[in-house]
């Protein structure tokens, strides 16, 4: 029996059951008949102050609903859409201000949406409140499109629906299409693990052929530069959400999600995330959604099978998650189950975010203190252990913990054409224990903290990559000497596959005390300071996620008389 259109599909469940019933009594059906035909009327019926009393909140005007919700889900937003909704939802709301935090290589905007009761319009009015900034985003990687949707479908409850009170102790920050030219070369076939869910979706690279998630260190994209300076900078969100889909590992979770993971920084922000807030949220998705996540990672099958192993992504902060630990502030990566279907994937995320923003609501106060000792022990290691503290610059994932109860599809192993062992997939969920996370990193190469860093005048590139990202930098006012250590290089080696448009380099060398003249106009970076752990990753010369591994001193170096090659940042104490 086909529903007729102009049957309103928010009530469903009621009037379809109506609709058999008057159906058959018009055609003389049996009672039998009828009743055959029916789902469950008379739970519906019972039910049927709280279907009215759920969905009174969600009559949404149609300027407000969504490409999806239109669509039966068969498509996602494009940039004008998405350009459409902020527009007209700020109109029906006093608690909304929007900009733009800059422009697309294609021209265009990048739209921020900042949720406050009362409405603020600047970030040192959202400071003054005392309340908890949190920054959630979508569209990162224009092909995992689910986050786009759930930002939007959030901003429409917390304004005017039922998750107004989220307000109550946050600032919300929104920015539902961060890959935005991307978002629009949509195709079929570009998230092959969606399964044509939605039929298409945009690519993973911004326009200017960078992975955005790639970029937190050398900020190369116009993207990365906007949401540095124009938001992550002045609004300084204590939390930061970035929404993804997986790339396709079967194991049987509807989401999966990591921490900002805990290597050169404060161990504060990772402990409270990891060890309290992603327990507490992990069971209230269960509780009130039916919905199962837990840790992301990755198998592999030619480990063998049932898997020993599940491998989280790796600590560098080029990744913008990892980067906020560096920060002393919180993240949290979330990845929806890639084959799942594009609605599922939408449930899941909008209600993992409900969550993280519920638990924030709630633990306002305890968030920003336990943000705000990681930023003091920072600052004290530095002025009290400088030159005698080391700090590992080079890592390795080694097991967090062990996994129990982990469930994934499973696999048959059968032998190919060469006697290998090989596996294929079945529909069949199963259970595994005593499973490896890989999700802690040792250092397997340490360097000295110092009390500061100089960097001759002539290195404007780094100096503005430095501010870009709001480390505190000066200029000396005169000529002045200083005694630390220079990092004299025995060689540069390249990586020979290109990867983010660069062959990243390596530096093999030694530090040698020493006592150096810097000029007046110098620059001078005094490490006491909140962003100390993310400068000593950037500018240490054998870090391997920092300035020297994103070629930003090859050229210099390749200038250099040989056996007279000098990292040109000095280290004093």
């Amino acid at each position: 029996m086909v529903m007729p259109n102009y049957i309103p599909k928010v009530f469903g469940p009621f009037l379809l059951d109506y609709y058999i019933l008057s159906v058959g009594i018009k055609h003389n059906l049996t009672i039998l008949s009828i009743f055959a035909q029916m789902k469950s009327i008379f739970f519906t019926i019972i039910t049927l102050i709280g279907i009215f009393t759920v969905h009174a909140q969600n009559l949404w005007p149609q300027s407000i609903l969504l490409t999806p919700e239109k669509t039966d889900f068969l498509k996602t937003s494009t940039h004008a859409e998405v350009m459409v909704f902020m527009n007209e939802i700020k109109l029906l709301s006093n608690n909304i201000y929007t900009f733009s935090m800059g422009k697309s290589l294609e021209g265009k905007d990048i739209p921020v949406a900042v949720l406050a009761k009362p409405m603020v319009n600047t970030p040192e009015e959202a400071k003054a409140t005392g309340k908890t900034i949190v920054y959630v985003q979508g569209n990162i990687h224009a092909g995992e499109v689910e986050g786009k949707e759930s930002v939007m479908m959030l901003m429409r409850d917390i304004l005017l629906g039922n998750k107004k009170h989220l307000l109550d102790s946050l600032i919300i920050i929104f920015v539902p299409i961060y890959n935005t030219d991307a978002n629009d070369k949509m195709a079929k076939g570009l998230r092959s693990s969606q399964e044509d869910s939605p039929l298409e979706t945009g690519e993973r690279e911004s326009s200017e052929g960078y992975d955005l998630n790639r970029d937190g260190v050398k900020m190369e994209a116009k993207e990365t530069r906007a949401l540095f300076t124009q938001v992550i900078v002045p609004w300084d969100p204590q939390i930061f959400v970035d929404l993804h889909t997986t790339n396709g590992t079967w194991h049987a979770y509807s989401l999966t999600w990591a921490p900002s993971f805990h290597s050169a920084g404060e161990y504060g922000p990772f402990d409270y995330t990891y060890h309290k807030m992603l327990p507490t949220i992990t069971d209230s998705c269960k509780q009130k959604y039916n919905l199962l996540m837990g840790p992301y990672g990755d198998y592999y099958l030619d480990e063998g099978w049932p898997p020993k192993n599940f491998y989280s992504y790796n600590h560098h902060p080029r990744y913008l998650v990892n980067q906020f630990g560096f920060r002393n502030r919180m993240a949290i990566l979330s990845e929806a189950f890639a084959h799942e279907r594009f609605y599922q994937r939408i449930y899941s995320t909008y209600s993992f975010v409900s969550e993280i923003l519920e638990y924030a609501n709630l633990h306002s106060a305890e968030i920003i203190a336990t943000n705000k000792q990681a930023e003091l022990a920072t600052i004290q290691n530095v002025i009290q252990h400088a030159g005698v503290a080391r700090k590992g610059v080079k890592f390795k994932m080694v097991p967090l913990h062990k996994l129990n109860n982990f469930i994934t599809y499973d696999y048959i192993p059968f032998k190919d054409s060469t006697d290998a062992t090989k596996y294929y997939k079945i529909g069949k969920i199963v259970e595994y224990n005593n499973i490896d996370y890989h999700a802690k990193f040792v250092a397997t190469k340490e360097s000295i903290l110092p009390r500061g860093y100089i960097i001759p005048a002539e290195f404007t590139d780094i100096i503005e990559n430095l501010k870009m990202h709001g480390v505190k930098v000066e200029k000396l006012t005169q000529n002045k000497s200083y005694t630390g250590e220079m990092y004299y290089i025995d060689s540069l080696i390249r990586d020979k596959e290109i990867f983010q448009k660069h062959y990243a380099a390596t530096l093999y060398g030694k530090f040698n005390t020493t006592t150096q003249k810097y000029k007046k106009g110098d620059y001078i970076i005094d490490m006491a300071q909140p962003l100390s752990n993310l400068v000593f990753y950037m500018l240490e010369p054998e870090s391997d996620d920092g300035l020297v591994h994103w070629n930003f001193f090859d050229l210099y170096i390749a200038k250099m008389q040989l056996g007279k090659k000098v990292y040109p940042v000095f280290k004093y104490y």
